[in-house]
């Protein structure tokens, strides 16, 4: 990194952009202005009868001082651990640096007059380094130097020797601000572009997850129905086999006929217990203890006992039967909803409420932690580490028929509340 690339530090000091191949020409053009500049002028003092040992001193000192500068900004990104941040160290820097040099070379104006051709490197330098107020100033105390330097030396001037600074001055100062305006329109159009790069791979990601999701919710869908088919169908027929086969055996008084029942009821009871096997098998792991709300409770308290949170669950007692879809959509949204909770709210306490709702049903979770601006996300759909977790939620939920509500504030908390319709339309789940 250079001076000419000052103006664009960012934090990361340390990040390639595409533009660096331009930034390291005009650094290398910077450095072959000061050295022609200064060769000039030691020639011109010594052609002015200045001693050449004075002359050469002036000239070394002056490109020294500016070749130090290129090695600021590297000392300032390694400094940045200890300073507030990168730009802030580096820009303070930078600018004492401008000013040193600036001393310098008006201790070289004062062996010779002919060093003023320099003043033509500190406006490049000043339009580029130095914000446009301070520039300003900074520019018009050397134009002051240039213009007193020759009457200090010579008893006098002329009008070239004033409008001829002035108009190269002004010439060399705007062409310094434009290249820097140049430099931050490409600087802010690459950041674009990485944004956008960014944000192309983000989305190829959150479609992957969301496929996957569905491809879950599918899974869960189907797993579910084929679980209540064979519990409504084969289970149902071969406990009416068993139970037949018991009445017969127990009526019939031929020996073989009795053993062939006690076999059929036999094989019939084996054969229902692996059906039942299977059937709860097919359930969802969650829910294979009990219902919604136990399964609720026992995330909640694995919750409490991993993390510290104080958790509640409040159920109204008037929810009814829901379907399996219904309860798997809200004890994922549930689990979803802590996680965040989890990794990115900071809580202490935890509420969950399962609220009837008439035609509905709606899950209610609310936290006391660091909240964030609900309805710039809403507004904006601003990438977040815990938007994915939302987004997805909504997406599971409307699947469903039902939709997702999140209120939150800066440290003030999140109440996010799920709903869904008691009633579950199997034709409106888009289950691949």
């Amino acid at each position: 990194m250079s001076l000419v690339d000052a103006p664009l530090a960012r934090a990361d000091v340390s990040a390639a952009r595409p533009s660096e191949p331009t930034v390291r020409a005009m650094a290398i053009g910077q450095h072959l202005i000061a050295v022609a500049l200064t060769v000039i002028g030691v020639i011109r003092a010594l052609g002015d009868g200045v001693a050449a040992p004075a002359a050469i001193i002036a000239g070394v000192a002056i490109l020294a001082w500016h070749t130090a500068g290129a090695l600021i900004p590297r000392r300032a990104a390694a400094a940045s651990a200890r300073a507030t941040t990168a730009a802030s160290a580096q820009a303070s820097s930078v600018t004492w640096w401008l000013v040193g040099f600036a001393a310098v070379w008006i201790a070289a104006v004062a062996v010779s007059p002919e060093f003023v051709w320099l003043a033509f490197l500190l406006w490049l330098l000043a339009g580029h380094l130095l914000p446009l107020g301070w520039g300003l100033v900074f520019s018009g105390a050397v134009f002051a130097v240039v213009v007193v330097a020759p009457i200090l030396h010579h008893g006098g001037t002329s009008y070239a020797n004033v409008f001829g600074p002035l108009i190269g001055g002004v010439f060399a100062y705007g062409i310094s601000r434009g290249y820097l305006q140049l430099l931050r329109e490409a600087d802010k159009r690459e950041r674009l572009v990485a944004s956008l790069t960014q944000a192309h791979a983000e989305l190829a990601e959150l479609q992957d997850e969301l496929a996957a999701a569905q491809r879950e919710a599918g899974a869960i869908a189907e797993r579910t129905r084929i679980s209540r088919d064979i519990h409504d169908t084969i289970a149902q027929a071969l406990s009416s086999i068993r139970l037949l086969a018991h009445a017969g055996g127990s009526r019939t008084a031929d020996p073989a006929a009795e053993l062939t029942l006690t076999q059929i009821e036999s094989l019939a009871g084996d054969s229902l217990a692996d059906v039942r096997r299977i059937v709860a098998e097919l359930v969802p792991a969650e829910l294979e203890h009990g219902a919604l709300a136990a399964a609720l409770q026992r995330m909640l308290d694995r919750a409490g006992e991993e993390t510290g949170l104080q958790v509640e669950l409040h159920v109204d007692e008037s929810i009814p039967l829901l379907p399996t879809e219904i309860e798997v959509g809200l004890l994922r949204s549930a689990q979803s909803a802590l996680a965040n909770v989890r990794l990115h709210a900071a809580a202490t306490r935890v509420v969950l409420s399962l609220i009837d709702a008439g035609d509905s049903v709606r899950l209610d979770i609310i936290d006391d932690g660091t909240g964030f601006d609900a309805s710039s996300w809403e507004r904006n759909r601003q990438p977040a580490s815990s938007s994915y977790g939302l987004r997805f939620m909504r997406d599971r939920l409307r699947e469903l028929g039902g939709g997702l509500d999140v209120e939150s504030s800066p440290g003030e908390g999140t109440a996010i509340s799920a709903h869904l319709p008691i009633h579950f339309d199997a034709h409106r789940a888009d289950v691949p």
